[in-house]
């Protein structure tokens, strides 16, 4: 069983106000519950609202897995409360570069004038996790909920198609799974890295920015090509041929109000009926 709830679904930018309140504004956050383990993807500003819950449950130990550190996906672990607090801690995991690490962009955020507080000073105990382009890692699971015996969590990861460089990842458990692939764009044919990362799942989270038409530049603001980003229209291709059973449309456009995105669905349940719209609180449930 693998619970999954998104705390943020924004891309670019954080969106609040009147035209996103069905949808939400915050950026990229995603809490995963999988043998009893807590996983995080990415910590844009929905992070915030996530560590406030999670300071209800302290101590608190979770593995945090960024795609990348464009600003969207690491502008909340500043504000990420329980990263201040001794006595929990955090595994982060971010791709490994050729220059800088994980560890050296969420400093580079912190530092003065940008932040009063340094990466330094936060009280958890923090560890860091360079990792390569198709490495796979194992977490065990915590046997009470596993059922007895180790069982292990697998995490493995592909790289997708965005400037600077992503990683899309892939999360089994006890014969379940999920794929969590955003800020990336699509190619002539279906990326076939993420073809194999996504092959068979059970629920795949997949950028879905724009229409086809913002994309071509047929709707305002001119082509979206080379900017990183998929349309509903590609989400679909990949979950088609990669076998997946649920499709989430993912890192919404700013622009996109809440009737945008919810036109957007109706469009990607035209050609996958199992297709939904990511909004802030919702939860899903892989079992």
């Amino acid at each position: 069983m693998i619970d999954v709830r998104f705390w943020g679904v924004r891309g670019s930018i954080p969106t609040p106000g009147p035209s996103t309140v069905e949808i939400g504004g915050n950026t990229s956050c995603v809490e995963v519950r999988v043998g009893g383990r807590l996983l995080i993807f990415d910590g844009g500003t929905g992070l915030r609202n996530l560590g406030n819950e999670l300071m209800k449950q302290l101590p608190v130990e979770a593995w945090i897995f960024f795609s990348h550190v464009h600003w969207d996906h690491i502008q909340g672990f500043p504000f990420f409360t329980p990263a201040f607090v001794r006595g929990n801690t955090f595994h982060l995991h971010g791709g490994r570069k050729v220059s800088g690490t994980l560890e050296s962009a969420l400093a580079g955020q912190m530092e003065n004038p940008s932040f009063p507080v340094h990466l330094t000073e936060m009280g958890a105990n923090m560890t860091f996790h360079d990792l390569y382009e198709g490495e796979v890692m194992e977490i065990p699971a915590i046997s009470g909920e596993a059922g007895g015996g180790e069982e292990m969590i697998r995490i493995s990861n592909a790289r997708g198609n965005h400037p600077d460089g992503v990683l899309a990842y892939r999360v089994d458990y006890r014969g379940k799974s999920m794929v969590y692939a955003t800020d990336t764009e699509h190619y002539a044919v279906v990326d076939p890295k993420l073809k194999k990362l996504a092959a068979g799942c059970d629920l795949l989270v997949y950028d879905s920015q724009y229409t086809p038409e913002e994309y071509a530049g047929e709707a305002s603001g001119g082509p979206k090509l080379g900017w990183g980003h998929s349309t509903f229209a590609e989400a679909v291709k990949l979950a088609k041929v990669a076998g997946a059973r649920q499709l989430v449309l993912y890192h919404h456009d700013p622009g996109q109000d809440d009737a945008a995105v919810r036109e957007k669905e109706r469009r990607a349940r035209e050609l996958f009926p199992n297709s939904l719209a990511a909004y802030e609180g919702l939860t899903l449930r892989v079992q």
